[in-house]
Formats: structure tokens, sequence, C-alpha cells
């Protein structure tokens, strides 16, 4: 079977499918209308986020039997298109769960505790102590939609904190000894920190709108390291202004081209995205949450693993 390479990973990706049987060839720059004219001569694609799989894509791709998505996601992937095709679909949750969970409880204490901004402030010159003032997680109340990989991920990782957990989820059943499943509603009414771990879909994009918001009973904090689509960045604004959001810690943003990497295609920033970098009270990261050493090795060897349960 022979795969192509659309974008660079860890060479144990390669080194592996070779010792496989499979036949690699690696094409990083060509655009994706000259990889059109030529992916009918493969079996499998790898591919992180450098375009858009889509119906037409797909349609020239008469061979394809499996993708291989170096990621958590499928969103640059028509899947149920794909699937339609009997083409099997391998992302990689499993890869980076651990590392989206430490980052976003890494998030969460630096907001909570003022790190960044202190840090700042000591570097050019000012000890401002009652300024940096923070908060304790302790006692606090902490809810995560989505409860998939990252969502428990994130809640192994408060285990160590006296905190209590809520998960919701489209998905019944999926609590367990480190999140209580509960409904939205008490979602809103007992949240002190909202943390998103939803995938995007129709439903999930803008789903944390003003609307969303104004039903919480109370001011949270809240985390993103889903994606970027699912906050709609000026009524996020909007609540920090009037004090409905503390803060917020934001991996992923609005304004993504695709899951991660190209950010703008104007030149003219958002005025929304210019108020989240002057704040002192948003934490922002270039999409990294789950972007390690150790989950790059951990990626590759998950989408190894799943071909080769498949097809070997």
């Amino acid at each position: 079977m022979k795969v192509l390479h659309v974008d660079t990973n860890h060479p144990l990706l390669i080194e592996q499918l070779t010792a496989l049987g499979f036949e690699n060839d690696e094409d990083y720059t060509s655009s994706k209308a000259v990889i059109a004219k030529k992916i009918h001569a493969y079996d499998g694609i790898i591919i992180r986020s450098r375009f858009l799989l889509d119906s037409d894509f797909l349609d020239m791709a008469v061979n394809l039997k499996f993708i291989g998505r170096i990621g958590a996601g499928l969103e640059n992937i028509d899947a149920e298109y794909a699937e339609s095709l009997d083409i099997f679909l391998a992302a990689a949750p499993e890869g980076n769960r651990n590392a989206v969970g430490e980052h976003t409880l890494g998030m969460l204490l630096s907001l909570f505790n003022k790190l960044n901004k202190a840090d700042r402030e000591v570097r050019t010159g000012h000890w401002k102590r009652e300024n940096n003032r923070g908060h304790e997680l302790d006692g606090k109340t902490v809810g995560i939609i989505g409860y998939g990989n990252m969502g428990k991920a994130f809640a192994r990782k408060l285990a160590g904190f006296d905190v209590e957990v809520l998960c919701y989820d489209i998905d019944g059943g999926v609590g367990d000894d480190y999140a209580r499943q509960v409904g939205i509603l008490e979602i809103r009414q007992r949240t002190d920190v909202l943390s998103l771990h939803v995938p995007q879909t129709p439903k999930t994009i803008g789903m944390i709108s003003a609307g969303f918001i104004n039903a919480f009973h109370k001011p949270f904090w809240l985390l993103n390291t889903a994606r970027g689509k699912c906050v709609v960045t000026e009524d996020l604004v909007t609540a920090l202004i009037s004090g409905k959001i503390l803060g917020a810690g934001l991996d992923v943003l609005e304004y993504e081209k695709t899951s991660f990497e190209e950010l703008f295609s104007k030149e003219r920033i958002p005025d929304a995205f210019q108020f989240l970098i002057n704040a002192d009270n948003v934490l922002l990261t270039p999409h990294v949450a789950g972007w390690t050493h150790e989950s790059k090795v951990k990626l590759a060897q998950t989408i190894v693993d799943k071909i080769k349960a498949r097809f070997c």
C-alpha cells in the first residue's frame, strides 16, 4: 500500500510504516491542487492541518483506504463523506490528551495567581504585591464541557486539588471517579471555572456566546484548549469587560484559519483580539496545548498502531 505524507511528523511514523511494508512518499510543499491530481495513486494519506480534505478532493482519491490525522480532531476532513466512501479515519486524541490536560491546568493556575502579569512587572522593575494577590483553586467547582479524551485528562490533573469537578457531554454515562456527569443547568448554576474540551462541529461553533455566558449564575473563569471557533470572541470580550467572565485562558482563537498555525489572513488585527492582547486577565498561547515533545511521539505512534490494527 502506498501512503502520501503531506505534513511533517515524527520520523517513527514513516520508519514503522515502512517496516510494516507500506511504501511512503513525502510532499510537504506542493499545492492542494497538485496533490489532488496524484492522490488517486495512493491508498493512504497522512495529514495534520495543511489543507481541507473536502468532498472534491476525496472524489479524486479513488483508491484511498485511510486518512491518518496527526491530531485530535477531524474538522479539516469531510468525515461523513469519507466514511460513506469506506475510508478509514484515524485521528489521535489518545496521543496528546495528557499534554492538553497539563497545559489546561497550567493556564488555570497561572490565571488564578497572575503569574504571567507578575513576571512581566518584575522584569520591568515593578514590585506590586497587592495587585498580584491571587486566588486558590481549592473549594472551587470546575465544570468541563466535553468529557472525552481531553476532558478526562484535565479532570485527572485536578484530582490532587480540593475541588468538585462536574462534566457535561452529549453522550450519557461518561462520568467517572474524576468528574460527576450533570446536566447543563447544574453546570450553569455551580461552575466557578469552565473548561472546553469539545470538537469543532456545527453544534459547537459559536457555542460560547452572550446568551450562553449570561445564563451562568455567577461570574466564572473560562479555559479553551479545544477549538477557537467554539467561542464568539466579541461576546467573550463583552463578558470580560462586565466581569461576567473573570479571566480567560485561550490556547485557540476564533481567527485561526484551520486548526492551528496560520492565524490571520488580513493585516488588521480584529478589535476583539486586540482587547485580549492587552488584557491582564487573559492568557494566550498559540494552539500548543497538545504540542509537547512527548506528544509528538505519542501522536505518531497512535496513528501507526491504528493503521496496523486495521490493515496488517
